[in-house]
């Protein structure tokens, strides 16, 4: 899948700086909506193609969980669509969700990205999306031996 970058008000991670720096003015506004929001992150998450666009959502859809937002799980089908994704900051925000929503089918997804990313790694990522993904999928794992 082709992610096209654009201008918008949230900053990917560059060379200076190892994190996005995003509107929080905006994510809480998101965050605040809790489910009443989930149908426009949905529409988001579905249509765009645009990296910044995407990683934002992913990003405000992050701090909906922490802040207790439910039926997460429910969009798989929607996140699934980043699941072949190159974007290393696609990838992070991503397995930062499966580790939180714990749906089944995205295990073997983030084990894919793993491997995928181990045999042709991205030469110029900004922080690494393995570190996230290497850690959902223990979490995965620890969390089926706990039950």
């Amino acid at each position: 899948m082709y992610i096209q970058p654009v201008n918008s008000s949230f900053q990917l991670p560059n060379q200076y700086r190892n994190y996005c720096l995003a509107d929080q003015n905006k994510v809480n506004y998101f965050v605040q909506q809790k489910e009443n929001a989930l149908p426009y992150i949905t529409d988001v998450l579905q249509h765009s193609n645009n990296e910044n666009q995407i990683t934002e959502t992913l990003y405000i859809l992050d701090r909906m969980i922490d802040n207790g937002t439910k039926n997460v799980d429910k969009m798989y089908p929607v996140l699934s669509r980043f699941n072949n994704t190159k974007s290393p900051n696609i990838q992070t925000f991503l397995a930062g969700i499966y580790r939180k929503i714990q749906v089944p089918d995205a295990f073997g997804p983030l084990v894919k990205m793993l491997v995928q990313n181990s045999l042709n790694p991205n030469p110029t990522p900004f922080f690494d999306p393995n570190e996230e993904i290497g850690g959902a999928i223990l979490s995965y794992v620890s969390d089926r031996f706990r039950k």
